[in-house]
C-alpha cells in the first residue's frame, strides 16, 4: 500500500478487573491490568502512589481510646478488645451482627478473620497501603462483614474514598483493652491444636515481649525485657506542650517513677507523644501503679503552669527532643 499500517488501538482486557472493579497492584513498567495500554505507573498507579503520600497523622482521632489503639497498634505484642458497630452497619451486612474483636496481630498478619461461628478478628499491626491506616482497618472490616465464615481476608489496597472506622463503630462504646500472655486468642479452642498450627502458636507466644496495662492511669504498658524494665505510656497531650512539661520536670528532679528509674526520652507514633521510663529488672507493673499516678499528678500540675521555660528546663527540653524517635 505505500503507507505504514495503522497502529492497532490497545485493547482492553478482559481480566478480573472488568468483573471485580479492582486492579491489582503490578510492577511500575508493567501494563496497567486494566486494560489501558499503559503502564501501571502513568495510570492507576498514579492513583496508588498519591494515595500513598496523603499520610493521616492521627489516624484513630475521634475514636474512643485513641491512645490505646496506638499503644496496641506499635506496642503491645497480644491484645484483644471487643468493638461495638455503629447503627447500620450491621445492615449494611445483610443484617447480620457478628462480633466484631480486635486483635494486635493475626497469623500470617492478615488484615481480618471471619471465623466459622460468624465473629470477626481485625488485625490491628497490618500494613497500611493508603496512608490512612483507619481507613485501611475499616475496608478490612467491611470485607470481613461480607466474608463466608472460615474466611481469612486478603490484604488488598483501599478503595479511594472508602469509609473509616470512626464511619463503622460506636463512637459512644468503652474501649477496654485486654492484654493477653500469648496469641491464643487466635483459635476457637486453642487446647485442640495440633501439627503446624501448635507449632506457629507457640513459636509467636515465645517471641512475645511480657507486657501488662496499668490500672490506675490512662494508656501506660509495662514490659519486660531480659535487660531492663520498661514503661511506656501514650499521652494525648499536644506534644510541645507535653515536651515543656517534661522539661520542667527532668530540671526539677521529678520525672522518675522511684529510685534506678529515668525518663530516657519519648517517640511519637500516630501523632501522639509516647514518654518512656527505664524501670530495674526488680520492678514489676504492680510496682509501677503507685508512681505512675504520682508523676500523673505532677504532670497535670505542671501542664497548668504558664510561665516560660528557664535556660535549665530549655536545655532539658532540648535533650529530649534529641532523643525523639518517630516511629511513622
Amino acid at each position: 500500500m505505500g503507507k505504514k499500517a495503522a497502529k492497532k488501538a490497545p485493547q482492553r482486557s478482559q481480566s478480573t478487573t472488568a468483573v471485580t472493579g479492582e486492579v491489582p497492584v503490578v510492577g511500575a513498567r508493567e501494563n496497567c491490568p486494566c486494560g489501558s495500554g499503559r503502564r501501571y505507573k502513568a495510570c492507576h498507579g498514579r492513583e496508588a502512589s498519591h494515595a500513598v503520600q496523603e499520610l493521616v497523622h492521627r489516624p484513630f482521632e475521634g475514636l474512643p481510646g485513641e491512645a490505646d489503639w496506638v499503644a496496641l497498634r506499635e506496642l503491645v505484642p497480644a491484645a484483644t478488645v471487643p468493638l461495638t458497630l455503629a447503627a447500620g452497619v450491621a445492615e449494611a451486612a445483610n443484617g447480620d451482627v457478628p462480633s466484631v474483636t480486635l486483635a494486635t496481630v493475626l497469623p500470617l498478619a492478615w488484615p481480618a478473620l471471619r471465623r466459622q461461628d460468624g465473629s470477626i478478628l481485625l488485625g490491628l499491626q497490618t500494613q497500611s497501603a493508603s496512608g490512612d491506616l483507619s481507613r485501611d482497618l475499616a475496608d478490612a472490616l467491611e470485607l470481613a462483614l461480607a466474608a463466608e465464615p472460615g474466611s481469612p481476608v486478603p490484604a488488598r489496597r483501599t478503595v479511594a474514598g472508602g469509609r473509616r472506622l470512626q464511619d463503622l463503630l460506636d463512637g459512644s462504646a468503652e474501649f477496654t483493652p485486654a492484654v493477653h500472655t500469648g496469641f491464643e486468642f487466635w483459635l476457637e479452642d486453642a487446647e485442640t491444636a495440633t501439627g503446624e498450627v501448635a507449632a506457629s502458636l507457640e513459636r509467636a507466644n515465645a517471641s512475645a515481649i511480657p507486657t501488662e496495662k496499668l490500672t490506675g492511669v490512662d494508656s501506660a504498658y509495662w514490659c519486660g525485657t531480659p535487660d531492663k524494665n520498661h514503661l511506656r505510656w501514650v499521652m494525648t497531650v499536644p506534644e510541645e506542650q507535653l515536651l515543656d512539661a517534661l522539661a520542667r520536670l527532668t530540671a526539677a528532679d521529678q520525672s522518675s517513677l522511684g529510685p534506678d528509674t529515668r525518663l530516657v526520652g519519648s517517640f511519637r507514633a500516630h501523632g501522639l507523644t509516647v514518654p518512656v521510663w527505664d524501670l530495674p529488672l526488680a520492678m514489676t507493673a504492680t510496682d509501677c501503679e503507685k508512681p505512675a499516678a504520682e508523676f500523673a499528678e505532677r504532670l497535670a500540675a505542671t501542664l497548668a503552669d504558664p510561665a516560660p521555660l528557664t535556660g535549665e528546663e530549655r536545655r532539658a527540653r532540648a535533650n529530649l527532643v534529641n532523643r525523639q524517635v518517630t516511629l511513622n
